[in-house]
């Protein structure tokens, strides 16, 4: 990464500055590069979700339940989007893609009715509980949980994700119905999306 490399690091080891100017990171360059990674598809899922969220509410209205959830997806927006700045590393470049698609998704599910709306945030965040669990054990296997060289991005995401098992257990205990069961078509499709746009965002 440029802020890496500009400061004179290499593979065999680095030590980054934070904005704050507290020395918080001692990695192989390689595991740099694989947080800086994480950083941006995460802020890139979490931008996804928000405006998923607003598609819903756009027509649904003052929902209390998704209002309460799309209220912890901004918090995580913002989280990861000081992170993003503070380490200077490049968003995703299809910002604009995922601002109009995740309000369409959101927006049209809920327009065929709220357990629809349910549904895809069920189908979303069970996309997302593999995803944050994959890295959680990435970390764990590159040493940065053991060594808490990054616990800043570990406890981030770790809350993330335990957020995230939430929200897919609210939406189908709010829909009262088996949602994978009753819409087979449409979760199938929201999961391929979402698994989608996370291996685009790790690297466009």
């Amino acid at each position: 990464m440029t802020h890496f490399l500009s400061s004179g690091l290499n593979e065999k080891g680095a030590m980054s500055y934070s904005g704050d100017g507290i020395f918080y990171l001692k990695l192989t360059y390689k595991m740099h590069k694989n947080n800086d990674e994480m950083i941006r598809v995460n802020h890139a899922g979490e931008y996804g979700a928000t405006r998923i969220y607003a598609g819903q509410l756009f027509v649904l209205g003052d929902d209390f339940t998704i209002s309460h959830m799309a209220k912890q997806e901004a918090e995580h927006l913002h989280n990861f989007q000081r992170m993003l700045v503070e380490r200077r590393v490049r968003p995703s470049l299809l910002q604009p893609f995922w601002y109009i698609g995740g309000f369409m998704m959101g927006a049209l599910t809920a327009a065929m009715g709220r357990n629809v709306a349910h549904a895809c945030t069920a189908a979303v965040e069970t996309v997302i509980d593999a995803h944050y669990s994959d890295q959680l054990i990435r970390l764990e296997k590159d040493g940065v949980i053991e060594t808490t060289h990054d616990a800043e991005l570990v406890d981030l995401i770790t809350q993330c994700h335990a957020d995230e098992c939430a929200h897919r257990q609210i939406a189908e205990r709010e829909s009262g119905v088996n949602l994978a069961a009753t819409y087979p078509i449409l979760t199938g499709v929201i999961k391929a999306i979402t698994a989608t746009a996370i291996k685009v965002a790790k690297r466009v």
